[in-house]
């Protein structure tokens, strides 16, 4: 039986999906973070302008996401670094004192249990308000934040 040009254009589209779908499977499963739990204790501790910073994970979720968590504990007035902005969103969750988290010039001061969350590409930064240590996770999702 011949094969007529426009049995190959029926044919070909099916093929090309499901070679992609046999990559995007094999690629999302490589360097994929696998399901952890961490205890506060045996996280190691750096030290960056003051602040004591504690990764916790970074690497690409089962869905495609880089992700990048770490814990920051601030001096009273200290900051890890000045005003910045990346491609990545970050989102912080405030776990003791108080922040001032400047999003795009306008400052907002946010205590324990408070979330400040800025998007990709929007000047942001944090510096500890109060005149006591401030501890805090950040979150962060998206290009370069997992290392990727």
């Amino acid at each position: 039986m011949p094969l007529h040009r426009r049995d190959l254009f029926a044919v070909v589209p099916a093929a090309i999906l499901a070679t992609t779908a046999g990559l995007d499977a094999a690629v999302s499963q490589v360097d994929v973070l696998p399901s952890s739990t961490q205890a506060f204790d045996s996280l190691p501790m750096h030290l960056s302008n003051g602040a004591q910073i504690r990764p916790v994970m970074k690497g690409k979720l089962a869905t495609g996401e880089s992700v990048e968590i770490h814990e920051t504990t601030l001096p009273p007035g200290g900051a890890p670094h000045p005003p910045h902005h990346h491609p990545h969103s970050e989102m912080w969750l405030i776990r003791e004192g108080t922040v001032e988290l400047t999003i795009s010039g306008t400052g907002h001061t946010l205590g324990p249990g408070g979330v400040g969350f800025v998007h990709s590409g929007e000047e942001h930064g944090i510096r500890n308000s109060g005149s006591v240590p401030a501890a805090y996770f950040v979150v962060a999702v998206g290009p370069g934040a997992g290392g990727a």
